[in-house]
């Protein structure tokens, strides 16, 4: 039972007796035990490495394939037949081989368009048309698609497989081990990033080439796994920049890398491990 004097002072002051009862229950409550979250471990700061995918770009066009050649075909068959006749007169003096030579193409252009016997030979060649004909000969003689590099399975030549685009890959020593991966390079304290991979490439490659890193940002990242012999305690993270090739070729640092190749994408991963590949082969052009 509540005394009178309690009673009187509910009375004067009904909020203070309420927060002094509320006040009364919180302590007489038992208490529950907190546990304290575990502390999180502090994350080691991971090893920050820069790659160099230098690219040699396609010296040469692509062949066509049998599509696309039938479609150009076409469309010159469209073309031939639609286009209104050279005014050869005007431009030709009559009977010059300037003239020969124009009409020897043009009957060519002919054939080829529309086949025989469309741009045959009518009547007598002249003295002009042999001519020209025979200084065409010794014109026309185009250089094979097929460098001597190819033949010869020389996979150091940058004029190799001109179609395709080409990829530098080392070869390094790690763990006792022999493994192919693009030129790289460690990051000091404090360095750029884009610094540091223009620093490795010419650490590993020699100064002899003149390439153009294309952008300051990187164009992908790859994780590779922790070695077993430090537990996975730390995380290599190499950020890989994209290279261009303008001239010159690479003499490599033999503390550093052993040999040197120019590979297409799918050459590549015949030589690289899975893990690598996996990381790299989204920043490869397929062609």
């Amino acid at each position: 039972m509540l005394s009178r004097t309690v009673l009187s002072s509910c009375k004067r002051a009904p909020k203070a007796c309420l927060l002094r009862r509320l006040a009364t229950e919180a302590f007489a409550a038992p208490k529950v035990a907190q546990v304290d979250a575990p502390l999180s471990k502090k994350t080691a700061r991971p090893n920050l490495h820069t790659g160099i995918i230098l690219n040699r770009s396609p010296i040469i066009t692509r062949t066509p394939t049998a599509f696309e050649k039938a479609y150009y075909a076409y469309q010159a068959r469209i073309h031939r037949a639609l286009h209104n006749p050279f005014p050869y007169d005007f431009y030709f003096k009559q009977g010059s081989p300037l003239e020969a030579r124009f009409n020897i193409e043009e009957r060519r252009r002919e054939r080829k368009a529309f086949g025989a016997p469309f741009g045959m030979q009518t009547g007598e060649t002249s003295e002009s048309e042999k001519l020209a004909e025979a200084t065409m000969r010794d014109e026309e003689e185009a250089m094979p698609r097929v460098h001597e590099a190819d033949i010869n399975s020389d996979f150091k030549n940058l004029h190799r497989r001109g179609q395709r685009n080409l990829y530098l890959l080392l070869q390094k020593q790690e763990n006792g081990m022999t493994v192919w991966k693009f030129p790289q390079g460690s990051v000091d304290r404090g360095e750029l990033l884009h610094h540091a991979a223009t620093r490795g490439l010419e650490v590993e490659c020699g100064n002899n080439m003149d390439t153009w890193i294309v952008s300051r940002n990187p164009i992908g990242v790859f994780h590779p796994p922790s070695p077993a012999s430090r537990g996975g305690t730390e995380e290599d993270v190499v950020f890989f920049y994209k290279a261009h090739i303008m001239a010159g070729q690479v003499r490599p640092n033999r503390t550093h890398a052993q040999d040197f190749a120019w590979l297409t994408k799918g050459e590549i991963k015949t030589r690289v491990d899975g893990d690598y590949w996996l990381g790299i082969k989204d920043m490869l052009s397929d062609f």
